[in-house]
């Protein structure tokens, strides 16, 4: 049964954020709350963690994962962004969008878009995932816990674990979280273009 560690929101302890990293690092798939809906989160550059997500989402290869990233530093290192993009980045990082971007050779195949070589990457406002980022030494590899044939992610960490017991090996209860996943913003062609409305406001793009 997935373990669970109930961790403080705004500061959470740092002995059971190691412990959560050590999971991620060797392999585990945990569900984490973010700064707007809870999310499956995983080592970017595991091929079975890819699988797990997947499997559990019910989605195929052309689905987009995202990177969260602790700023936008990270960012530059994983996605081509101009000085246009990264102005507009800054002015609205961190928080609850996900950008479209097209990624850079640093990463590795298998997380992108088979036909665009894009892929999701996004600045999370919430204290957990950020101190997970840190713990990590790296981005997390993530997608919404959105189950099959529901319309909104879960959001009850019981809930979470009871449903998927043996198919997580981590949940970490760290206080309230919503249902409503991030505004996912397209960049890979240029000018903005909306992929899904969500928690993040689409006047700072001009797309109301």
């Amino acid at each position: 049964m997935a373990q669970l560690f109930t961790v403080h929101p705004d500061n959470p302890q740092p002995r059971l954020i190691r412990q959560a990293a050590d999971i991620l690092r060797s392999g585990g798939l945990a569900a984490i709350p973010t700064d707007c809906a809870w999310s499956l989160v995983g080592h970017m550059g595991d091929a079975k963690v890819l699988d797990r997500i997947r499997r559990i989402r019910d989605v195929d290869v052309h689905h987009h994962f995202t990177l969260m990233c602790r700023d936008l530093s990270e960012i530059a290192n994983f996605a081509r962004v101009d000085n246009a993009q990264f102005r507009l980045l800054k002015s609205v990082t961190p928080g609850p969008y996900t950008f479209i971007l097209e990624a850079t050779r640093e990463l590795p195949r298998r997380i992108l878009h088979p036909k665009r070589k894009t892929l999701g990457l996004r600045v999370p406002d919430h204290p957990v995932v950020s101190a997970l980022i840190e713990a990590l030494g790296e981005p997390l590899l993530g997608s919404t816990l959105l189950l099959p044939g529901e319309e909104l992610p879960l959001a009850d960490p019981e809930d979470i674990r009871e449903r998927l017991q043996h198919d997580l090996d981590l949940v970490i209860d760290g206080g309230h979280c919503g249902t409503q996943p991030t505004t996912v913003i397209d960049l890979s062609s240029g000018s903005p273009e909306l992929v899904r409305a969500g928690a993040g406001d689409l006047a700072r793009f001009g797309l109301e």
